[in-house]
């Protein structure tokens, strides 16, 4: 398994990719930055990363068997300018249903202009929430439409088991916590090995994600290792302010036998929160055209 982009890569991005040994499988192949975080817009550095890993999802999207689309988020599955639309020529794309559990901007617009991009170039192109699919050895098995995040306001996400070979890995998409029992079902019955979780909501605490959510949601991070996981991977909202470090190291003194990390630390990089550190990087003296 590799993880290709993530918030503690520099980006806004959830991009896995899983080599079964007989399926290889991508998940959401898409990357972007916030258009403005502290009243500035991206940063020289931001745009150079996020043409980097905009490469690397390319080059292993292209050599893919099967593309999952989560949801119908920029960051999740945005083609742009930059991760060209060849990547879903002769693929199985497995997507969330765009017309139900979907919010007004994803099911009237993303959704049916993403899908009449790609219709004409993927093999196959097939509902998943709720669904297993078998390919060779491989399973690929979805929860139903669940919350991104505390509510239906942003819409809703599928979380994604791959298992082969006996290994049980679940990326779970926005789930911005997970918050609620809804969220957690998949996570518990499924008894992965791995989970690739969208950490709390931290930078917008008390504005947009409340202080309730946030103990739900470390709550409920708890009883996943309780349950059994062994290695637990927490990034994307959860990475994008620098107090995340805080909550991280409380959850590994609570649980030091369990292995917790961000997806950068997972793929033995530094932590490179770019976006939190907008304002530090214009104070630096680099603007954006330098």
């Amino acid at each position: 398994m590799e993880l290709l982009a993530f918030d503690s890569m520099g980006v806004r991005s959830m991009c896995t990719f899983v080599d079964t040994g007989d399926l290889r499988v991508m998940i959401d192949p898409g990357v972007s930055l916030a258009p403005r975080r502290f009243g500035l817009p991206p940063h020289r550095l931001e745009f150079e990363r996020l043409e980097t890993l905009a490469k690397t999802i390319t080059e292993k999207a292209t050599i893919s068997d099967v593309i999952i689309i989560t949801h119908y988020h920029y960051d999740h599955h945005d083609l742009g300018d930059i991760i060209p639309l060849e990547i879903y020529d002769k693929k199985t794309v497995l997507i969330k249903d765009p017309k139900s559990n979907i919010n007004r901007s994803q099911g009237d617009f993303r959704a049916p202009l993403f899908l009449g991009i790609i219709k004409e170039k993927a093999k196959k192109v097939e509902v998943a929430d709720g669904r297993s699919f078998q390919i060779g050895k491989t399973k690929i098995e979805f929860s139903k439409a669940v919350f991104h995040g505390s509510s239906s306001l942003l819409g809703y996400v599928i979380e994604v088991l791959v298992e082969a070979d006996g290994d049980r890995i679940i990326h779970t998409s926005d789930v911005q916590g997970p918050i609620y029992e809804a969220q957690m079902e998949f996570l518990l019955n499924k008894k992965p090995r791995l989970i690739i979780v969208d950490g709390p909501m931290v930078y917008m605490l008390g504005y947009r994600y409340s202080y309730e959510n946030l103990e739900s949601s470390m709550r409920n991070l708890g009883k996943l290792v309780e349950g059994g996981v062994e290695e637990l991977i927490i990034d994307h909202h959860f990475l994008r302010d620098m107090k995340y470090s805080q909550y991280m190291k409380n959850l590994e003194e609570a649980y030091p036998g369990a292995k917790i990390c961000t997806a950068a630390e997972y793929m033995g990089k530094e932590v490179e929160l770019l976006e939190a550190r907008r304002r530090e990087l214009y104070r630096q003296g680099c603007s954006e055209g330098d």
